[in-house]
């Protein structure tokens, strides 16, 4: 296909400045307002892309990855900088906590969203509703039947505030943040987010009821949060108050532009916004501007990057969609892929064609490696659900694979549970690999205490379910593969400040399975509750949001000035909170909390270190251990959960003593961890931001307490 070069837009220079710019084919600089203070001062842009399941390990041995498959991404990354392919989600491991995590460097403990992309809700009567985790930043709770009886934040952090926003430290430091379908930072819905950022009675919610698709096309999507003194900003009649009342040290006089309609006539001022081909950017039903958050292929989402760096806006985060489905720009369609189909690989040759146009396109308007920081990173990893391809061997570029089934197992765990165990309680899931369950209260007990007979008795049933696997034919013994209550979900940072979305309680399944809730029904046959659906533009048979380590082992890459151009690091132990301080770091600006991350000193050149982290010979070791004591996929929250599952699934109604003495354990041990890990980041912090050197002896003895807890955890009964 043809690549158009776009019309530049003339950042409010003179006009005939402007109009020789434009005609010229040339782009105006970042604006001088903008003060990252990098250690060698030459990084002037940022720009971050963040796919939705993209791998760099293969899901097939035979079939190259999507990162292999997308040499021009891949090379890019591997020959400027650092591909860590050690590192790894959060939980549950959905798109939604994944990106949220790597934004703010914090758990979704302290963010809001431990379940996602949906989870539920109790009402005051004990019952539950759907909450939705995509909901701009500032919005309440979005609950996409229109009630709610529950007004806390969706972005909700340890305090029962709204969690500080990704953009503050930039646009304080005079740079405008353009968002690109990046969760949460931009509007995601018409129903909730519109009204929160422009007022039920304005035009735009007007627009909603008049027109819903060209609303969403209009005002979901894409974003501009501008600094202070911002002229992208002023040039605009549709710019609103950037409201972040909670905002730690206050944010007052920031503006931004939400939504293509307002945005794309500022940083292209000239035609519809066109994406790395050419093609207008529209939906299925030809409404022009975003085009749906499935819509955002590389060839869409990359061109808005490049167009707001011409702009003027020097920080871009975007979301990319995976290439593994064919979702449609609507999101009508969701055929699923298998590793090696013909259609999934031309899907990754299109991304990585317009990798490379991207990276010409930069080039072009001088933003590298020299003067711009990279970072490409992914939600999370998933899990293949289907059967063995044919012909034997085929490696999907020389050899195209073909499948038979594919697909999740799709089953209804309550009936399972009533035709196994005659067990009629009422509950409802999160459907999903890793099903929460939610028991239902009373009008006087909303939310049942984890000890509650009731609940007991079905975390036994769930450990104990087995049921006819559809794949193999062969009844599967166990099921759930591991169970959390709420002494293990706060060990996993799962609890967050609102107790009304906890959990009752949480199993992980066998990837291969998909789990929802319908009612206390039997099973006439095992097929009837648990079966894989005819293949069809409604598949899906990638899983995640679960444990295994293709769902938890995720990969990010850096490419700047500072960063160690070491290729492939697949030791470094990471995890996504890592990314956010790493950055900050590596920018030169800092947030007004401390992260759960930590710098990622091992792929820095020495000159980018803090000279506190520089001068301190136990950052790194201290660092190391910091990250298996804290993280959800950490060597102590992996012990503590194998020690949990063994609990929830021990004893009887007349002797739960297994039970009580490993959980006691477990709380005993996370409350040690937290007033450990809480000390170490304050420690990491300081040398990361404030300039306090870590002694040596101190490093030495908290790496000790450290490894002394990881040694108890190890050591519980599983």
């Amino acid at each position: 296909m043809r690549f158009l070069q776009p019309v530049r837009s003339a950042c409010r220079l003179p006009i005939l400045i402007g109009i020789l710019l434009t005609a010229l084919g040339g782009i105006c600089p970042a604006q001088n307002t903008c003060q990252l203070k990098s250690p060698s001062g030459r990084i002037k842009h940022v720009i971050y892309v963040q796919f939705d399941n993209t791998h760099f390990l293969r899901d097939n041995p035979n079939v190259p990855s999507d990162l292999e498959q997308m040499p021009h991404l891949l090379n890019f990354i591997k020959n400027n900088g650092v591909l860590m392919a050690n590192d790894h989600t959060a939980l549950i491991s959905h798109t939604a906590t994944g990106i949220l995590t790597s934004l703010t460097g914090v758990y979704p403990d302290r963010m809001g969203q431990a379940v996602s992309n949906s989870f539920r809700y109790f009402k005051t009567d004990g019952t539950t509703r759907t909450g939705v985790s995509f909901a701009y930043w500032t919005a309440p709770l979005f609950d996409p039947a229109g009630s709610t009886t529950d007004l806390t934040p969706e972005m909700i952090n340890e305090n029962g505030k709204i969690a500080p926003a990704p953009w503050v430290p930039f646009t304080r430091a005079g740079c405008d943040f353009g968002a690109v379908a990046t969760a949460n930072t931009i509007l995601e819905n018409t129903a909730i987010d519109i009204p929160t950022v422009f007022g039920s009675g304005s035009p735009e919610a007007a627009e909603v009821a008049s027109n819903p698709g060209q609303a969403f096309a209009d005002f979901v999507g894409i974003g501009v949060h501008c600094a202070k003194n911002s002229t992208l900003c002023a040039a605009s009649a549709h710019a609103r108050p950037d409201l972040l009342s909670d905002e730690p040290g206050g944010y007052s006089g920031f503006n931004g532009l939400f939504g293509a309609a307002y945005v794309n006539p500022i940083i292209k001022p000239v035609g519809p916004m066109t994406d790395l081909d050419g093609n207008v950017i529209q939906d299925a039903t030809n409404h022009i501007g975003f085009p749906g958050f499935d819509g955002m292929e590389a060839t869409v989402s990359l061109a808005w990057v490049a167009q707001m760096q011409e702009a003027g806006i020097p920080i871009t985060y975007a979301y990319v969609s995976d290439a593994h489905d064919a979702h449609g720009t609507s999101g009508n369609i969701h055929f699923a892929y298998g590793p090696g189909e013909a259609d999934y690989a031309q899907q990754l040759q299109d991304y990585d064609r317009a990798f490379e146009k991207f990276f010409d396109r930069l080039a072009a308007d001088g933003i590298d490696k020299r003067n711009t920081l990279f970072v490409f990173t992914v939600d999370e990893g998933d899990h293949f659900v289907g059967d063995a391809p044919t012909p034997a061997g085929c490696d999907g570029v020389t050899t195209p694979c073909n499948y038979n089934r594919v697909g999740e197992i799709n089953a209804d765990l309550q009936r399972m549970i009533f035709t196994q165990f005659g067990d009629s309680t009422v509950f409802s899931v999160h459907s999903d690999d890793a099903p929460t369950v939610y028991v239902n209260g009373t009008s006087t007990q909303p939310l049942r205490d984890q000890t509650d007979p009731i609940v007991r008795n079905l975390e036994r049933e769930m450990g104990h379910l087995n049921w006819l696997n559809p794949y193999t034919g062969v009844v599967e013994n166990k099921i759930m593969v591991a169970q959390v209550d709420h002494v293990g979900m706060k060990t996993l940072h799962m609890i967050t400040a609102d107790p009304f979305r906890t959990p009752t309680f949480t199993p992980f399944a066998d990837a291969d399975w998909f789990f929802f809730a319908t009612g206390a029904t039997t099973c006439a046959t095992p097929d009837a509750c648990a079966l894989i659906p005819a293949r069809s533009n409604q598949s899906f048979a990638w899983n995640h949001g679960d444990i295994q380590n293709e769902i938890a082992t995720t990969w990010i890459g850096y490419v700047g000035q500072g960063v160690e151009n070491i290729g492939i690091d697949g030791k470094t132990w990471s995890d996504h909170t890592d990314a956010r301080p790493t950055i900050l770091n590596l920018v030169g600006l800092k947030d007004d909390y401390v992260h759960d991350g930590r710098v990622i000193s091992e792929v820095l050149e020495n000159r980018a270190l803090p000279p506190a982290v520089k001068f301190s010979p136990g950052f790194t070791a201290l660092a190391r251990t910091y990250k298996q004591l804290n993280a959800p996929f950490g060597q102590f929250a992996m012990a503590t959960l194998r020690a949990s599952t063994k609990a929830l699934a021990s004893g009887d109604p007349n002797n739960d003593s297994t039970y009580t003495s490993i959980e006691g354990k477990i709380q005993w041990l996370t409350a040690r961890r937290d007033a450990l890990a809480a000390e170490i980041k304050g420690v990491l912090n300081g040398a990361e931001f404030r300039g306090q050197p870590i002694n040596t002896i101190q490093a030495l003895v908290l790496v000790t307490r450290g490894n002394i807890l990881l040694g108890e955890a190890n050591h519980l009964p599983h």
